[in-house]
């Protein structure tokens, strides 16, 4: 949606297919999680809602096959001075898993810029802290929706291990994981005889040196908790699901907000939030505001589970993948493409992160069973915090996540509409 186009003013002819007569309290554009999520803060508040989105149903974006995991305590800020230290070798491509894209992009230049100054010591600490504390209301946000509204998506306390290989990684982790137990996080250092007894699948991780074990992290299905909860949302609240409206502009007034889709269809309300991931920099831009995300594009694959599929969720730190099981199937997800904005999936990405899989733990599933791949585009912020703002009047943005959105759109959908009917926040 980057490459929007102006819609020519009201026409005299019938009204275009899906125009919606109803002014409704709030429009949220985009219907992936964190879009789900905030018309059920929205709509649990009262509020009549419009849920908007140019697919067939929900979820169908970053949020359809993502890591799944619901990772509450990994906080952890993406840029960092080990990671700036890292740079031009991950430029040349010393890591089989990253690529840099479109170096050459003025946006991936000044947003660059941006995530260097972001990742001084102090920001990375900074950024791990503010993400921490949005991600344990997103927690205590998604227990009490499950409260209520009992929905079937894989949902399991699974616990979740990072795995190091070497000392000074441990010893990194270890004091990122002190300053976080300060806000409220449980998280604590294993040696590996002590994780494998925890989690017997690692037995076959070679060159362990130590894991950093958070045993309240959660798993989920991202796709299948948001096809849930539009159901409940429909059915229980009277929220409007709008699907195959490709929407190209929005017209803000002093009284309104209206959402045009390219067939010139209009939906409008008293309030527009933006929920559009990595579209949401071009569709903005239309409105003059400016947002420093851009993409990175991650891979996944689902296989059966092996002879020794963790039960915990597993974060390989070395070769940055995630293991998830997920209803007797083992999800995988990796790589990390920045600027990438082709969603076409490449073979020989998919093939290296089956191999690293493989090499990472063998036998945590099927390898040679995978059922084909998946890729998605992460809306990734400099600082790696989400933008939950009010750049205009009737205008809430709710967008930038990265690669936590599935973790962070409970507790950021109660920020939006916290900050659209003028609660004081937590």
């Amino acid at each position: 949606m980057d490459s929007v186009v102006q819609v020519a003013g009201d026409s005299a002819e019938a009204k275009p297919r899906g125009t919606s007569d109803e002014v409704f309290d709030v429009v949220v554009a985009g219907a992936g999680v964190v879009g789900v999520a905030t018309a059920y803060a929205l709509a649990r508040r009262g509020l009549s809602v419009a849920l908007v989105d140019r697919n067939a149903r929900p979820a169908l974006g970053a949020s359809f096959a993502n890591g799944a995991q619901l990772s509450y305590a990994y906080s952890d800020a993406l840029g960092s001075p080990a990671l700036v230290h890292k740079l031009p070798s991950l430029a040349l491509g010393a890591d089989p898993l990253f690529k840099l894209k479109g170096a050459f992009d003025p946006g991936l230049i000044t947003w660059g810029l941006q995530f260097l100054a972001a990742s001084t010591l102090q920001q990375h600490r900074a950024g791990t802290v503010e993400t921490l504390k949005l991600a344990l209301e997103s927690q205590a946000a998604m227990h009490a929706l499950l409260a209520r509204h009992p929905i079937a998506f894989g949902h399991a306390v699974a616990g979740k291990m990072h795995l190091h290989f070497d000392a000074a990684s441990v010893a990194a982790s270890a004091e990122l994981a002190a300053l976080k137990r300060q806000h409220g996080a449980t998280q604590e250092i294993l040696t590996p005889a002590e994780a494998i007894a925890i989690e017997p699948a690692l037995t076959g991780a070679r060159g362990l040196a130590g894991v950093l074990y958070t045993p309240g992290d959660e798993v989920g299905d991202p796709h299948q908790f948001s096809e849930g909860l539009v159901a409940v949302l429909t059915r229980d609240y009277g929220v409007r699901t709008f699907f195959n409206h490709d929407l190209v502009d929005a017209k803000l007034t002093q009284e309104s907000a209206t959402l045009v889709d390219r067939e010139g269809a209009r939906i409008t309300g008293r309030h527009l939030i933006v929920t559009l991931g990595v579209e949401a920099r071009g569709f903005l831009a239309r409105l003059g505001v400016r947002v420093p995300i851009l993409p990175m594009k991650g891979y996944s694959f689902s296989a059966p589970a092996g002879p020794a599929a963790p039960r915990v969720s597993i974060t390989d730190a070395k070769r940055k993948l995630v293991f998830c099981q997920l209803s007797g199937r083992i999800r995988v997800a990796g790589v990390a493409e920045l600027g990438a904005r082709d969603l076409r999936l490449q073979p020989e990405r998919l093939s290296a992160l089956i191999a690293l899989s493989r090499e990472s733990l063998p036998e945590a599933a099927d390898y040679e069973a995978t059922s084909g791949g998946w890729t998605g585009l992460r809306p990734m912020t400099p600082n790696s915090v989400p933008i939950i703002a009010k750049p205009r009047e009737r205008l809430i943005l709710n967008v930038g996540h990265g690669s936590l959105g599935w973790t962070l759109a409970m507790g950021s959908a109660e920020r939006a509409a916290a900050l659209l009917v003028g609660e004081r926040p937590n």
